[in-house]
């Protein structure tokens, strides 16, 4: 899970773009770059070598 207020001044490195929790994967998702950013012990891992590229059905 991670804190509502932090997921308000988080944006994605790669474009800028507003990013949606997905509790099921525990991931940050944004939706212009197509990535998503892995959250572990609680610490969004904002790298864009970390994240995983999203499928076009996500």
């Amino acid at each position: 899970m991670i804190d509502k207020s932090l997921l308000n001044i988080l944006v994605c490195p790669v474009s800028g773009g507003p990013l949606r929790y997905d509790k099921k994967n525990d991931e940050l998702i944004c939706k212009a770059s197509h990535l998503a950013y892995p959250i572990k012990n609680g610490i969004p891992i904002m790298l864009p070598e970390k994240a995983r590229h999203l499928k076009p059905e996500e």
